[in-house]
């Protein structure tokens, strides 16, 4: 179907929050959702691990809300986060209705009210909660979705598309400060068209790829969180980086994630010795959060100067292995590593952005029309440290509120007038693209050097010198050459990377996943580093 570039409700990003939200939309009203690449390109594919939700009888809200806030070192937003748990059960079963194919419980008692789906345990958790397709989560929820979305008329998925910006009524020197569309590059003709839409929902993900070394797919470039602040939106937390403690080390593995379900079945951190270390520096050991484990594997790393440590799970039988996780058994054995028999070697690679752009309950940002679902977002869920499974099930309650507010708005707001074509007059083709390659590999080496897992004021401080340099350098280029997906994700990561600097350099304390030399203590009080942009309206 094409309707034009004109729609109700346009979407840009094509995960779980941005079909989720397609989805439960009416089906009276169109929704275009634009994907940078192939659909299947987003980081909701490779999530290996599950959904958290409070699901077992022997489990409540309360728990699973106490567990967050741990987790979160004192800087979760409690009335999100109990916002988040309480809508989990229904999330879950919607899914279950869309028929994603949950590993289910071999010998459940459905009887006495047991739940007929099995439920795994991962690190922060103090109960099995974590709902799974074996170890290849994503992509099961992805492929339902997905086929759901291909098959409802009101919804028109298109690929190869690359947002540029949002197009506010500022912008065209209009009165007042809604959204009213984005202009969009399509890659296949090279040609920036103009979306016209009601509603704009930003749900393009996190903004790992900032980072040399992550788990994320090569789209994670902050598109969404650095048009949100051009457009005049507070964005926080942007400090809080979470590094996944094991993605596998190998020259051909690029950015595999070796899911914490192994450690929450009993995989076991070794050196290369074989000496297990986790114990030394918390009593959770393996199912210590995130942040303490990939600080200890850093540590570790760095005092014996090894290339990586190693995940071992072969104690456990061979058949229990290959049956709970088959992705990991398969891809470690297409590089010779047979995890029934032999440890894994892992680093921690940048894999989440806890913080982004500010939004409420709905998904409303600062700028009317506008909405920030998923890792794109800042919800105060996952304060200074995101617990395992929490993002996806973010990803559904928020997309789910999103829609029923848009849906609510529906009848009272009208279509913008005719926006303005993209202006390339003044624009030549580039014959320096070398420029782009060496400012990317620039960016991501000095974030990853700077501002990674263990952080310090001169360190931060350096990494704000080069990035203010590249800003300028990048917006030159910008300004006088046609754009491209390469130079669109540069401008935003180095924006976002800005961002990133300007937070850590705010906060004069270490808490969760933001460790500085320099202030290794905790303050008494908890406050959220909120950067405002000089658009910003209130």
């Amino acid at each position: 179907m094409n309707r034009g570039n004109q729609c109700d409700v346009l979407v840009i990003g094509s995960g779980a929050a941005g079909l989720t939200l397609a989805l439960t939309l009416p089906a009276e009203m169109s929704v275009t959702v634009l994907s940078k690449g192939e659909l299947a390109n987003g980081s909701t594919y490779w999530a290996q691990g599950g959904v958290a939700a409070v699901l077992d009888s022997s489990d409540t809200v309360d728990m699973h809300v106490a567990d967050t806030l741990d987790a979160g070192g004192g800087l979760c937003r409690e009335e999100a986060v109990r916002f988040t748990v309480e809508h989990s059960r229904e999330a879950i079963q919607w899914l279950i209705d869309q028929g994603v194919p949950f590993t289910r419980e071999k010998q459940a008692d459905l009887s006495d009210g047991g739940f007929e789906f099995h439920l795994t345990r991962e690190g922060g958790h103090s109960h099995r909660r974590i709902i799974h397709a074996a170890d290849a989560t994503g992509a099961a929820i992805f492929s339902t979705l997905l086929e759901h979305a291909r098959q409802r008329p009101n919804i028109e998925l298109l690929q190869n598309r690359v947002a540029v910006d949002v197009i506010t009524e500022p912008k065209l020197g209009l009165p007042g400060n809604r959204c009213v569309g984005a202009y969009v590059l399509d890659r296949d003709t090279g040609e920036v068209d103009t979306f016209r839409a009601r509603f704009v929902v930003l749900a393009t993900g996190g903004a790992a790829k900032v980072y040399l070394y992550t788990s994320n797919p090569d789209g994670a470039c902050g598109d969404g969180i650095a048009m949100a602040w051009r457009a005049g939106c507070r964005v926080g937390n942007l400090e809080f980086n979470q590094f996944h403690p094991t993605c596998l080390y190998h020259p051909q593995a690029k950015s595999f994630l070796v899911t914490e379900a192994l450690r929450g079945e009993g995989a076991l951190l070794k050196l290369p010795s074989g000496e297990r270390f986790m114990p030394r520096f918390d009593p959770r050991a393996e199912l210590a959060p995130r942040d303490i484990v990939a600080r200890a594997i850093d540590h570790e790393m760095k005092r014996l100067g090894i290339d990586c440590v190693y995940l071992d799970i072969s104690h456990k039988p061979a058949d229990f292995i290959t049956t709970h996780f088959p992705t990991v058994y398969e891809r470690c054995l297409a590089f010779g590593i047979d995890i029934t028999t032999q440890p894994i070697p892992v680093v921690p690679a940048a894999h989440y952005t806890c913080g982004g752009v500010m939004i409420d309950q709905h998904g409303r940002t600062d700028v009317p029309g506008l909405y920030a679902i998923g890792e794109t977002s800042f919800t105060g869920l996952h304060g200074a440290n995101r617990m395992a499974s929490n993002s996806l099930l973010e990803c559904f309650v928020y997309a789910r509120s999103a829609a029923e507010d848009i849906a609510s708005q529906a009848a009272s707001v009208r279509y913008p007038l005719e926006l303005p074509p993209w202006d390339a007059s003044q624009v030549t083709d580039s014959d320096e693209d070398v420029i782009i390659a060496h400012n990317w590999d620039e960016l991501r080496r000095f974030m990853w050097d700077y501002v990674g897992i263990v952080r310090t004021t001169k360190r931060l401080t350096r990494a704000h010198h080069r990035v203010e340099l590249l800003l300028r350098e990048i917006d030159e280029f910008y300004s006088n050459y046609r754009v491209s997906r390469d130079l669109i994700e540069l401008r935003n990561l180095a924006l976002v990377a800005e961002l990133m600097i300007r937070s850590a350099m705010t906060r004069k304390e270490s808490r969760g996943l933001h460790y500085t030399l320099d202030y290794p203590d905790m303050q008494p009080e908890a406050v959220d580093t909120i950067l405002v942009p000089p658009t910003y309206v209130g």
